[in-house]
């Protein structure tokens, strides 16, 4: 890497940015994240693998719980990632031996895209944009010197990618068919390669084998996946969702795509087009989400750094010094409403409604129907509520009652903010069958009582819900513009002898699905 420390400061300054938008840029209003809490909950249940997701994930919520377990921790952890990510971008621009400028453009460029609501979430997707970004460093690395530890290095970002987010084997899977259209095919031969690629596979060994053991979970959610949302998805909206992601940044990234096709010192890094054409291709065959894709951009964003940072020294150019970067900025600020939830609830469904965002897709969620707010911001509305409302009511039943009683979420949503708020407000262990909850339900359902969190009523054929004697609504989610408004927290009492019988056949099939004992 090229040595430049005023370039360093320049990324030391965007990481520091970057770090502090959670703590900055986010309405007291607004709260975790529905699937925070979910991932939040993996992590007091360490294990190899979820339904939903690999294990690293997981293993930061352990490290968060052990410091404390607070929101600002949960924060911290997004903010250091995505603060990783734009220093490895700027790191790429040093490489490719760009100047102070490229780093400027480049890391600019990634502060004003979608990734500034990525990094505010606790999900896999902060682990999926870091890994790629580092492995598009180190594959630069290994095309400049043709040193054989970068390839070492890289099987390491694999493999870690992997324990991340599954959708590194896109990544993967792109890295070597692109190999087969560059001279460096002939790696593909040699077994050193394999060797290099050893520790990583290695590293992500144990998770594959959990995957196998229990009947790959990881193929059921994504028949979920599919089933629930992708079929709705059109190849179409994937392509124009490429344009919109980074929208404000445009013109950089895009400039990397003409730096790497059409300039001389670009094309020796053709590879990494390669990559970002293949990943886009996979994508666009299994008809997935328009993010997915997100994790390439950065590196797309470094070689349009350099390419702008050229430009702008041509005379007629030069103007783009300055119209760019204001450029940029003024379209983050007035795309802000929809990227980060930095006003209240209220003030920004008049924003919207004055910027006439009702009909448009932004505010389209995945049931297809407009709403007042984006899915994610609502999403982070109403968990407290609902944990405190149903630790009122469960402290109010006598401590014999309490002893008997099961409070189950219907959703993973409800299960994990109550299981993250459960030591705050002295609630017992919280159980749900949705997610990798599944795995955690005791065997035998002995329980005289079941306080249940839920958005929609059972049905009225429900064989479980139908042998209680005694149903009783007693509070509900009132933030309206939350998605689990009118979420009832209901007491169902009074058993017959078959809910014990129900309960433990249901629990027993959906266990026996994952192989489990």
């Amino acid at each position: 890497m090229q040595k430049d420390n005023g370039a360093k400061y320049i990324m030391a300054a965007f990481a520091l940015v970057k770090l502090l938008i959670p703590f900055v840029l986010i309405h007291p209003q607004f709260e975790l994240h529905r699937d925070a809490y979910l991932y939040l909950a993996d992590a007091d249940h360490m294990a190899w693998g979820y339904i939903e997701m690999p294990p690293l994930l997981a293993v930061l919520g352990y490290l968060i719980k052990l410091a404390g377990g607070t929101v600002f921790l949960v924060h911290l952890c997004a903010g250091l990632f995505g603060a990783a990510t734009i220093y490895l971008t700027g790191a790429i621009v040093l490489q490719l031996k760009g100047n102070r400028t490229a780093v400027f453009f480049a890391c600019l460029a990634y502060l004003c895209s979608g990734f500034l609501r990525m990094n505010i979430l606790f999900q896999p997707n902060f682990l999926d944009v870091f890994f790629w970004t580092w492995s598009t460093y180190l594959i630069i690395c290994w095309i400049d010197t043709d040193q054989q530890k970068w390839l070492y290095y890289l099987g390491l970002s694999f493999g870690l990618g992997m324990l991340g987010k599954y959708s590194t084997a896109f990544y993967i899977l792109a890295f070597l068919v692109g190999l087969l259209f560059t001279e460096k095919r002939k790696l593909l031969l040699k077994p050193a390669f394999y060797l290099a690629m050893l520790p990583g596979f290695l590293l992500f060994l144990p998770n594959l084998l959990w995957q196998i053991y229990h009947h790959f979970p990881v193929m059921h959610h994504m028949e979920l996946l599919t089933r629930q949302q992708l079929q709705y998805n059109s190849r179409f909206d994937f392509l124009t969702s490429q344009l919109l992601m980074a929208f404000p940044s445009l013109i950089v990234w895009m400039g990397g795509i003409w730096y790497l096709l059409m300039k001389n010192a670009g094309r020796k890094y053709i590879l990494i087009f390669l990559i970002y054409i293949g990943i886009l291709s996979i994508l666009l065959y299994f008809n997935g989400k328009g993010y997915y894709a997100a994790a390439i951009y950065p590196s797309l964003m470094a070689f349009g750094g350099i390419w702008l940072s050229q430009l702008i020294k041509q005379k007629y150019f030069s103007v783009l010094k300055w119209v760019v970067p204001v450029l940029m900025l003024g379209l983050t600020y007035f795309s802000l409403p929809l990227i980060l939830p930095y006003r209240s609830a209220a003030t920004l469904a008049g924003m919207y409604r004055s910027m006439g965002f009702q009909n448009t897709s932004m505010l389209r969620w995945e049931d297809h129907q407009q709403h007042p707010l984006p899915q994610d911001f609502s999403d982070m509305m109403g968990w407290q509520e609902m944990a405190e409302k149903t630790a009122r009511i469960y402290h109010r039943l006598p401590d014999s009652v309490q002893q008997q009683t099961m409070i189950y979420g219907d959703n993973y949503g409800e299960a994990g903010a109550l299981s993250f708020y459960r030591k705050k407000y002295r609630l017992p262990e919280i159980y749900s069958d949705n997610a990798s909850f599944l795995f955690w339900l005791p065997d035998h359902f002995t329980q005289k009582y079941f306080l249940f969190v839920t958005q929609d009523l059972p049905d009225s054929d429900d064989s479980f819900f139908n042998h209680w004697g005694k149903r009783e609504i007693l509070d509900s989610v009132t933030q309206v513009f939350a998605r689990e408004y009118q979420t009832k927290i209901i007491l169902y009492s009074q058993p017959d002898d078959s809910v014990r019988i129900i309960a433990d056949k249901k629990i027993l099939e959906g266990k026996n699905e994952f192989h489990m004992k």
